[in-house]
């Protein structure tokens, strides 16, 4: 198994994975349409197919090279969008996924990686969030990654696809090693927002919401940084290939911190000012949110390693410029 085909490939998370394959010694072919992607991201020795995965035509492009496992990150995924446009996500997310699985039977392409999400639990009935915890989702985003991975369910029921399904929590930081240089576009999560704000490219960010029942006031997540998810969907593709069965997983650390812990980390580590102020809160947002991964540790072996605020803005500095 050494070709791989990662949709989304230029993008934050998809040019991370793609790294970290190619490093391992597999044959990378990145498909893209650089909406949001970043040609400046891509490894050099991986071969790009620019198309969209709602045209199956520019899908057929990229199965010349014998694929043998999928990686999917070629998804639409600001929450709040979704809900004004969600015929936009129906199509991008929804009905692209099944094209990309359709060209895979055809082909006889068994093993696909799954970026899914956290937000297919919805408001927490328990904390922290497990595997079974039920599936009620309070945005179309999150409708969306619920009715892949119930797709995937019924593809590998009736046509035999092996599928991973790995639920982020908070994905944030940038590549440890520094291999990815450019910052992504149309941010809409914390800590880019912080810093943006302590790199001068904002004046002020918002907080929303001092009068949760937190310790501060604000809203606790758990963060994950993008280097430790990267190895956990390399180890996730092992596990479909060597145990012949199906995967899902949530990646989190399991624990928590809130808005202005981590303003006050960030600026530890960039010796910036963050101004922020406060703002009401917005519809919709819990008071908190920790991942249960204990699944993942037992099945996988994995587990965060790079996932502490210091290590996760440390690693955001070069690419905001901020010395």
């Amino acid at each position: 198994m050494k070709n791989i085909l990662v949709t989304g490939g230029a993008g934050y998370i998809g040019s991370h994975i793609v790294h970290d394959l190619i490093d391992a010694g597999f044959n990378v072919t990145v498909f893209d349409n650089f909406s949001t992607g970043l040609e400046e991201n891509i490894h050099p020795a991986s071969r790009v197919v620019k198309g969209d995965v709602r045209n199956t035509s520019d899908i057929e492009k990229v199965f010349s090279d014998n694929i043998d496992v999928v990686f999917h990150f070629a998804a639409l995924k600001a929450a709040g969008e979704s809900m004004d446009e969600p015929a936009k996500y129906a199509e991008n997310n929804i009905c692209g996924t099944l094209n990309l699985l359709n060209r895979m039977l055809v082909h006889k392409i068994k093993y696909f990686v799954f970026s899914s999400s956290a937000a297919v639990y919805g408001e927490p009935e328990y904390l922290p969030i497990d595997e079974n915890h039920p599936k009620n989702p309070t945005n179309y985003y999150g409708y969306t990654k619920l009715s892949i991975e119930q797709n995937l369910e019924w593809f590998s029921r009736l046509k035999g696809i092996k599928y991973a399904a790995l639920r982020y929590f908070n994905a944030t930081g940038y590549d440890v090693k520094g291999r990815i240089k450019g910052k992504e576009k149309n941010v809409a999560n914390l800590s880019p927002i912080v810093m943006e704000t302590a790199a001068g490219i904002r004046k002020q960010m918002e907080v929303y919401g001092n009068d949760y029942d937190t310790s501060d006031g604000t809203c606790i997540r758990d963060y994950i940084h993008v280097n430790d998810l990267a190895s956990a969907h390399i180890l996730a593709m092992n596990y479909l290939i060597e145990k012949d069965e199906n995967l899902v997983v949530n990646l989190g650390t399991g624990y928590g911190s809130s808005v202005l812990e981590v303003i006050r980390a960030a600026e530890k580590v960039t010796n910036k000012k963050i101004n922020y102020t406060i703002a009401a809160r917005r519809k919709g947002d819990p008071k908190e949110l920790v991942a249960g991964c204990k699944l993942a540790n037992k099945l996988l072996g994995w587990e965060a390693k790079h996932s502490d605020l210091e290590t996760i803005f440390s690693s955001m500095k070069g690419v905001y410029g901020i010395e």
